[in-house]
């Protein structure tokens, strides 16, 4: 297996011991290394890679919380672990909604489990640490600097995303971890703001209490246990408020109803929409997967109305290979 890219946060952020009340290198212990192997015809191939790696943080025994996009439609998973041990990993379940992956490890862990806190009752100001596989010298001390909604190209919604700076360089899968101890955040992205008038990173991290509803139905079916919510198949952004396609999924319904990148969506169903989350919060308002979309599109000075027959995004995903 090939190693985890060696490197270490700069000593000015990595956290102290001394300037929190747990044990941190306990903490930090439940944090692990992923790596994953996807098919090159797996339908998110294309977009995130045939090979992916970023970090999982153990919550029960052998079972790794990470995030989803590492490990949708794995064929294999490795947990690296912090004595040097490599365990083989099986993907139990992934939620599109959420954006969290489950992976249960196949052979010991021996790692105790971080104790899920509540990301309600975090704070902006809060100080925190954002832990990568690897302890202290992976991990970044940092603070809560937003709790905010957030609205992703790929058709995905937050309504209280929590952001943190300092910003952790290989955010995939990190675990947040607040003043107790607890784990209240799986890490998702690094992106950009601007801060009296520097551009500085921060990570988009999904808030743990997201989690404790759908757990055990990722468990038990690998995915949460109620209709699907309706999927276009289309990347979209926010551009003077309009909803501007910058994107369209191979095979997917858009695909199919002939959108095309740089159409702008006016409305859904009649209702104009001026932003992403609109646009999405109308759309999943038509009902569960399978609905007709009427949308109002413009494109290059025409106007015309199109249906889109959506779909449930697993049909398109390979399923995991069981062991």
């Amino acid at each position: 297996m090939p190693a985890l890219t060696e490197w270490r946060v700069p000593p000015a952020n990595q956290p102290r011991a001394s300037d929190y009340g747990f044990d941190l290198d306990r903490a930090l212990a439940s944090v692990v290394g992923l790596h994953a192997i996807i098919p090159p015809d797996a339908f998110s191939a294309e977009t995130l890679g045939t090979e992916r790696a970023g970090n999982g943080v153990v919550i029960d025994d052998g079972l790794v919380l990470t995030i989803g996009y590492l490990v949708t439609e794995a064929e294999s998973v490795w947990l690296h672990l912090g004595d040097g041990r490599v365990v083989e990993g099986h993907v139990l379940g992934f939620d599109a909604v959420s954006g969290f992956g489950l992976v249960q490890a196949l052979g010991r862990l021996d790692i105790e489990p971080l104790p899920l806190g509540s990301s309600a009752e975090a704070r902006i100001g809060d100080r925190v640490v954002v832990g990568g596989a690897g302890g202290r010298t992976r991990s970044v001390a940092s603070q809560i600097v937003a709790k905010q909604e957030f609205a992703g190209y790929w058709e995905y919604l937050l309504d209280e995303a929590v952001f943190t700076y300092p910003a952790h360089p290989n955010w995939g899968g990190t675990g947040l971890i607040n003043e107790r101890g607890e784990l209240i955040g799986i890490g998702s992205l690094q992106l950009e703001r601007e801060r009296d008038g520097k551009a500085e990173h921060v990570n988009m991290i999904v808030p743990i209490d997201l989690l404790k509803p759908i757990l055990d139905d990722l468990r038990k079916f690998g995915r949460v246990n109620k209709p699907a919510r309706p999927w276009l198949g289309l990347y979209s952004t926010e551009i003077d408020n309009r909803v501007v396609v910058i994107g369209i999924s191979a095979n997917g319904p858009a695909a199919r109803a002939e959108l095309k990148t740089g159409d702008v969506i006016l409305a859904v169903d009649g209702d104009k929409v001026t932003s992403q989350t609109a646009f999405y919060k109308k759309m999943w308002a038509l009902g569960a997967a399978g609905v007709d979309v009427p949308l109002t599109v413009h494109h290059e000075g025409v106007t015309f109305d199109v249906t889109v027959t959506s779909t449930d995004r697993f049909k398109l995903l390979k399923a995991p290979k069981l062991h």
